[in-house]
């Protein structure tokens, strides 16, 4: 494995550029480390942005089925990120314990951790299915859906949910190629994901050609199957001896000890993306006491901005991946410069893209439906989410380093306290005590996150997340 030098000339970083989305073995334990940030992050912020198609995808074809459409795909959405709260947290501990092992140059453990993640995600995914096919109506009763979407649309949530494996896969696999370094491979299970649910889903929710018209299922059955090839190649990447992670025959098997150390560690990760997601459903919530339009609104806002804030997650991705190769190469001073470059990077792009949404949101919006009043609520969700985007990007960065150093336990302690003694309380009483409607919850996430920065980096300061052992 090459070193990472320090050459930074155009030519060079043109390279680099070429190599980052090609695939390298270069090591990201020595050298530059702009250079290292830059070869991992380009396919974790592209892997990012193909992530968040699949939402606004469904929900630009969805729309031009109605409010109710919008609504009953914006309540599976808050739903589902029950579903990504596992995935993802299990994908942080994940990421910590390859990338650990990858810096200490074991590979051999790193294909066993690797195995066991698998295992997990099998385990996990089984009572979600049943209960999605099997209860769907009766969630989207529960989360405040009027009759129509319940009654008639709950198609969409039984498929979704149902079908929670491929999530789980998609975010866990590409979790240990990240964690390895080969981000490439990650990025290009999303391309390939993506273009197929781009292509199946205005033919089979509007019925073109030979395709049936399935309405609502349609999206719901595209993104499945698009996701669902996108791990038939992941499985292909891990056997295949090519990349930095290789699974032999003599890995498949339960191995105790990394599984218990496994869980250990994702036991905080879950835990704090149970927490942080499980306050959107709450917000959702919420917003659903205002209607349909307040909810769509709220539902292609919240698209938008995942849009533009999953890329800042492929920048804290690679964060991570430098933490955790990095103290397990014995560098704890080369894993806090890595993170502090990187939430450099990451404030000047959301900033950017906050002065964009100030702008530019009614615009935004207007692209997935023509209907005033929705226009109206989501470019105002767009606005005032804006105010709180340099907090957001700072944030992001400390909570991945934290994840990828395998301290898990700190950002769910920042979460509880930023989402539920604050976020919650606070948009129930903006919103409904003081009557400012979904307003109050809009500004209620701005406090809250902005909240999350400030305490994320007094704690990260102190340096405890040195010294964590996976």
């Amino acid at each position: 494995m090459s070193e990472i030098q320090p050459e930074t000339s155009p030519n060079s970083i043109w390279v680099d550029i070429k190599a980052s989305l090609a695939g390298t073995e270069l090591d990201f334990t020595k050298g530059n480390i702009s250079r290292a940030i830059l070869i991992l992050s380009i396919p974790m912020v592209l892997e990012m942005m193909m992530e968040s198609i699949f939402a606004v995808v469904d929900i630009f074809f969805v729309s031009k089925l109605g409010a109710d459409a919008v609504a009953a795909v914006g309540i599976t959405e808050s739903v589902l990120t029950l579903v990504y709260a596992i995935a993802i947290g299990f994908s942080m501990a994940t990421t910590a314990i390859i990338s650990r092992r990858i810096g200490e140059k074991n590979k051999d453990d790193a294909a066993k951790s690797a195995v066991q993640a698998i295992f997990v995600c099998l385990i996990i995914s089984a009572p979600i299915s049943l209960t999605g096919i099997f209860y769907a109506e009766e969630i989207l009763q529960l989360m405040g859906a009027n009759e129509n979407i319940a009654t008639h649309l709950s198609s969409y949530t039984a498929i979704m949910l149902g079908g929670n494996l491929v999530i789980m896969f998609l975010f866990v696999i590409n979790s240990i190629f990240r964690g390895a370094g080969d981000a490439a491979i990650a990025m290009r299970v999303l391309w390939i994901a993506n273009g197929i649910n781009i292509v199946l889903d205005p033919l089979l929710i509007f019925g073109y050609g030979p395709f049936p018209e399935l309405g609502i299922a349609g999206a719901a059955v595209a993104t499945t199957i698009g996701r669902g090839i996108g791990v038939c190649y992941q499985f292909y990447r891990l056997f295949d001896g090519k990349g930095r992670i290789i699974i032999l025959r003599r890995h498949i098997s339960i191995q105790t000890e990394i599984l218990k150390r496994m869980i250990r560690v994702s036991i905080g990760g879950i835990g704090q993306f149970l927490i942080a997601t499980a306050s959107w459903v709450g917000l959702v919530r919420i917003i659903a006491e205002f209607g349909s339009i307040a909810l769509a609104g709220y539902t292609i806002a919240i698209r938008i901005l995942i849009f533009s804030i999953l890329p800042s997650w492929g920048m804290s991705n690679a964060a991570a991946t430098l933490v955790g190769q990095n103290l397990g190469a014995n560098q704890p001073e080369r894993a806090e410069k890595s993170t502090w470059i990187s939430a450099i990077i990451n404030m000047i792009f959301l900033s950017l893209v906050g002065v964009c949404f100030l702008i530019f949101s009614e615009n935004l919006v207007s692209i997935f439906t023509d209907d005033a009043a929705i226009i109206a609520v989501g470019s105002k969700c767009l606005r005032i989410m804006s105010y709180g985007y340099l907090a957001y990007a700072f944030g992001m960065v400390i909570i991945q380093a934290f994840n990828g150093a395998g301290d898990t336990k700190t950002p769910t302690l920042i979460n509880l306290i930023c989402f539920w003694l604050i976020e919650i309380p606070l948009a129930y009483f903006l919103a409904i005590t003081l009557e400012w409607n979904e307003e109050g919850v809009f500004y209620s996430i701005v406090v809250a996150e902005s909240l999350l920065g400030v305490i994320g980096f007094i704690l990260f300061r102190r340096g405890n997340w040195k010294k964590t052992k996976v």
